[in-house]
């Protein structure tokens, strides 16, 4: 594994100055783009029940239903890749900014067609098929959204600052969550559980289509990364297919990319987008107290993300992740186990197990800097999307039939992914130069 400095390529030799107004300007609409576009995707998770109930035969056993209701949402994950890794092939090719403004239309369409769909009781079985094929749609969108913002802001910033923008950005996304979860909350709250099913389900993915050109429009004001306009300029482009350099060259730095985004999917998805069902289904919560639990907690894990960043610029990203790694299983298995018997501490421990899920905020520090300036989107692309195809996509499906034998599933889970996150941290090599990792 090659660990390549951010900055090595670019920024005028300004890569130990301190952060400037366009720096922060460049974070906040990177930040703000991505929120807008994350709650796109994963708005479909904080109604899984509700689409479970009008997409599937109403004769079909609720376990059942709840697998194939995640199973549509697993299909989003597996399309990731493909649409990233074509996505990241122009953005190394043609430039990072044209890939990070497209990214948000393929993302808007296919959002707001769902709030428009009919249901099983209208069309039968082409409901789901047609929810399925939308859902592959915003599956490719995001595959180029995220490891495209990393790769752009983090070559916007001097290097020893490369942390802190990764975790912002990564910060950025996780508010795409908390404002699902505020969006789903308000949902709860003002319509009945009658007209919730009717059509009130429909409304955050209205608001979600209309947030994606929002988006859209904010990065009009976004210039191209300063890595990659030297880089055309100085004619130093990738030679051959990007993909085919990636890999050849870099197997190491794929490797230690796809076990460390194995441990973000699985904190990301079974502690925040997971867990608001799983409080009703099997601690018998009502969705309204669920919802706002996860919404302090996600909250949280925004805070928590930044704060990585930040350690991992001081510290290093190798014990960033490994004490970051080691605290999430603790405080996974603390919140699982106590709120069966203590109910009213589910406040304070889901907010405090968010704010650890916060180490994946140093996980783009290290996928960033593996991989050279001409290969960068690419390689981080393959490695991120099909990592979190494989283990982001299939978790949801196996920790809910995991869950039939044993409610603490979920926790066992993450503390498993958690230890393979630990090692994986003791293998990443020291960087040559720049940030130490």
């Amino acid at each position: 594994m090659t660990i390549t400095n951010t900055a090595s390529i670019g920024k005028n030799g300004a890569m130990t100055r301190a952060l400037n107004r366009q720096d922060y300007k460049t974070l906040t609409l990177a930040a703000l783009g991505g929120a807008l576009e994350f709650y796109d995707f994963i708005i479909f998770v904080f109604f899984a029940a509700t689409i479970g109930q009008l997409f599937f035969p109403p004769s079909m056993p609720d376990w059942l239903r709840l697998v194939q209701t995640y199973g549509i949402f697993a299909a989003g994950y597996l399309a990731r890749p493909l649409g990233g890794v074509i996505m990241a092939h122009f953005g190394d090719m043609l430039g990072r900014k044209k890939m990070f403004t497209m990214s948000i239309l393929l993302m808007a369409i296919p959002t707001l067609l769902m709030g428009l769909l009919p249901t099983y009781s209208s069309i039968g079985l082409l409901a789901p098929v047609l929810l399925l094929v939308l859902r592959i749609m915003q599956g490719a969108a995001v595959g180029g959204e995220v490891p495209g913002a990393w790769v752009f802001v983090s070559e916007h910033v001097p290097a020893r600052h490369t942390g802190y923008a990764c975790g912002t950005l990564t910060a950025g996304l996780t508010a795409g969550i908390l404002l699902g979860s505020i969006v789903a909350t308000g949902i709860n709250l003002v319509f009945a559980p009658g007209e919730l099913l009717a059509w009130g389900w429909r409304v955050p993915f209205l608001i979600g289509g209309a947030f994606g050109f929002v988006s859209m429009y904010l990065r009009r004001w976004l210039h191209e990364t300063p890595v990659f306009a030297e880089m055309k300029q100085r004619k130093a482009l990738a030679a051959e297919m990007p993909l085919k350099a990636v890999l050849r060259d870099h197997r190491g730095a794929v490797a230690i990319s796809m076990l460390l985004t194995w441990m973000l999917s699985a904190a990301i998805v079974v502690v925040i987008l997971m867990t608001p069902t799983l409080l009703q289904k099997l601690y018998g919560f009502d969705a309204k107290t669920a919802l706002a639990a996860n919404s302090v907690a996600t909250l949280c894990l925004t805070f928590g993300c930044v704060i990585a960043g930040i350690i991992a610029d001081k510290i290093g990203a190798k014990r960033t992740l490994f004490g970051g790694a080691l605290a999430l299983a603790v405080c996974t298995y603390l919140f699982f186990t106590v709120i069966k018997t203590h109910p009213e501490l589910l406040l304070p421990l889901y907010a405090l197990v968010g704010f650890t899920v916060g180490v994946v905020g140093a996980v783009p520090f290290v996928l960033v800097n593996a991989f050279p300036a001409q290969v960068r989107f690419t390689g981080l692309s393959f490695s991120y999307n099909f990592a979190y195809a494989i283990f982001g996509g299939l978790t949801p499906v196996i920790v809910s039939l995991l869950i039939k034998n044993n409610p603490l599933a979920p926790a066992y889970y993450v503390m498993a992914v958690c230890v393979i996150g630990m090692i994986t941290a003791l293998c990443i090599p020291a960087q040559k130069s720049g940030n130490q990792i």
